[in-house]
């Protein structure tokens, strides 16, 4: 698993659908949990920046709008100093406390782009708002989850089959 992937798929992840609609994670004291649980302030402000960190990197997987610029604007004034250091280069990300968790997902979303490229996607559940980083060795995987959109989705095809098979 590479770095900070687990708080870039929790920020992605944060806006689920729920009943048929798009529900907010990054907010009150769901946010605020889940912005310390990564180190963060969980403050107004810092929850602010990670719905629009949220907002950039889903437009950048997806395709869509004016994601280079979405991109820039969530990762603000963020900038990274290298550390020399007797083993090595150790990477410093220095920026405003409540805009730190924001860069960290956005560079999150990067290091996956270079590192893994292909494997950050959306669910292949069109009625699912969550994303997956597919670490399978023939890069195949289709949904967030098999236990939930995979079967509902292998099922509808299944129930679809059998429909125009002439068998139900």
């Amino acid at each position: 698993m590479l770095e900070d992937e687990d708080l870039l798929l929790d920020v992605l992840n944060s806006s689920p659908v729920v009943d048929g609609a798009v529900t907010e994670q990054l907010d009150g004291a769901q946010g605020q949990q889940l912005a310390t649980r990564f180190g963060g302030t969980g403050s107004d402000v810092e929850l602010r920046a990670l719905r629009r960190a949220r907002a950039a990197v889903h437009a950048a997987v997806r395709g869509q709008g004016d994601a280079p610029q979405q991109l820039s604007a969530a990762i603000g004034v963020a900038v990274i100093v290298p550390q020399v250091t007797a083993t090595g280069i150790d990477w410093d990300l220095r920026a405003p406390a409540d805009e730190r968790l924001a860069a960290r997902t956005v560079l999150a979303w990067a290091r996956v782009q270079q590192e893994l490229p292909g494997r950050l996607r959306p669910c292949a559940n069109d009625e699912c708002n969550l994303f997956l980083v597919d670490h399978s060795r023939p890069g195949t995987a289709k949904w967030c989850s098999m236990a939930t959109c995979g079967n509902r989705m292998k099922a509808r095809a299944h129930a679809q089959r059998e429909r125009l098979s002439g068998r139900v």
